[in-house]
């Protein structure tokens, strides 16, 4: 690292749309570091991590370029920290962090390379503070965050990618404070950034949220979409004011369909989910009949055509 060396400690900092309004536009609403290398692999994975503990002798990966650290959001595990080429990097529960120990060695280390400490910056988000660095068996000095040996996993093979999240219940991604990866109880709304969408508006569940662009929000709301319509793009209900994180507050309401159900707004535009949708972070409601659109936090369209 381009710091002093040092052995890291653990520092951890740790860690609400609704209202019936009487008109649109208005603010608010209602209310032992010996381990067995191959027990951490899931079924039919235990080649990758290296069936049983290192071999004796057999050489351990060499530590891989940290780079400019920064962190990313996932849609299902919140922030986390990404190194230089955008790739995520994990921990290890047979590691630990008081003192920094690292246990992943030869098979191990190649299907989790070590990530060097050498070159690792501190980017956005990143406290420089929480880096620090652990000598290996071998020698090589690997970046510790909290305390926390990282690594990268082979079979991330793109930026952003988290296939080594939970693999055999002891390899978890890295939150910026060294502790695991794991998305915050989700608000009622919030906001996520989607790399070709930008910043949208997302439900308790992190599903996409969308306008349907023949409904009206002015003097009130007005549902265009009925029957079978419903089937395909379902009411978002009710939330708190409270329950929100991102949203603009302005006109953020529900109202009373004319069945009885009542729906949320955002900015007084009914807003829905779409059934397409399978996973948190899909987006192919997006443009569907040229009329679905996804939501930005004031409750416009994203990408939708000008008028």
């Amino acid at each position: 690292m381009k710091t002093s060396r040092r052995r890291a400690s653990l520092v951890v900092g740790a860690v609400a749309v609704l209202a019936l309004t009487t008109a649109c536009g208005q603010d608010g609403g209602t209310a032992a570091n010996s381990q067995n290398v191959g027990a951490t692999a899931a079924p039919g994975d235990v080649t990758d991590i290296g069936a049983g503990a290192a071999a004796a002798g057999a050489p351990d990966s060499r530590p891989v370029s940290a780079g400019k650290l920064s962190t990313s959001t996932d849609a299902a595990l919140g922030e986390l920290v990404t190194d230089g080429s955008g790739h995520t990097l994990y921990r290890f529960d047979a590691d630990t962090a008081e003192p920094p120990e690292t246990t992943c060695e030869g098979e191990c280390a190649t299907a989790w390379p070590p990530v060097g400490a050498e070159d690792a910056l501190a980017g956005p988000g990143v406290d420089r503070a929480l880096l620090g660095e652990v000598t290996r068996p071998d020698g090589t000095e690997q970046l510790t965050i909290g305390g926390w040996p990282a690594y990268r996993y082979a079979k991330d093979t793109a930026p952003g990618e988290v296939n080594g999240q939970g693999v055999g219940g002891k390899w978890f991604a890295l939150a910026p404070d060294g502790k695991k990866a794991k998305a915050a109880d989700a608000a009622g709304l919030s906001t996520r950034k989607d790399p070709k969408l930008g910043e949208i508006v997302v439900d308790r569940k992190g599903m996409t949220v969308y306008r349907f662009l023949k409904d009206e929000a002015w003097p009130k709301p007005v549902s265009a979409c009925v029957g079978a319509c419903l089937r395909k793009w379902p009411v978002v209900a009710p939330v708190e004011t409270g329950d929100t994180k991102g949203v603009v507050k302005k006109g953020l309401m529900s109202f009373t369909r004319p069945d009885g159900t009542a729906q949320q707004t955002v900015n007084c535009w009914p807003i829905y989910t779409f059934t397409g949708d399978k996973k948190p972070g899909d987006t192919l409601g997006q443009g569907v009949g040229g009329t679905w659109y996804a939501v930005r936090p004031d409750g416009k369209p994203v990408g939708a055509p000008k008028k």
